[in-house]
């Protein structure tokens, strides 16, 4: 389902059973992400199937991409998985005026 920034944020903040997904690239992922997101590249092809099988399917996924396009095609194959809640951030990290982190150097 997508979703406009504030209505995600909103249902983002009222969800006890939330999961954050980013989508994007290691050097998109690098240049800031949304709070708590878990980064899953939807270029690894099947190597991103296999990750996204993994993961808890009762879970609402919030899943988001630099504009909205990669995050849009990861719903609809987590949805294909059986994942029943994903909801797409439209406009994605680009648009996005919440709080920004970055991510931990390893």
């Amino acid at each position: 389902m997508d979703l406009l920034q504030n209505d995600w944020v909103e249902q983002l903040s009222n969800d006890s059973n939330a999961v954050i997904l980013d989508v994007r690239t290691e050097d998109e992922w690098s240049e800031g992400i949304i709070p708590n997101a878990l980064m899953i590249n939807i270029y690894e092809g099947q190597g991103f199937i296999y990750k996204v099988d993994e993961l808890d399917k009762n879970k609402n996924y919030y899943v988001y991409c630099k504009a909205g396009g990669r995050s849009a095609q990861a719903c609809a194959i987590m949805n294909q998985l059986g994942f029943k809640n994903t909801y797409n951030l439209v406009g994605g990290f680009s648009q996005w005026n919440g709080e920004v982190t970055f991510p931990e150097e390893n």
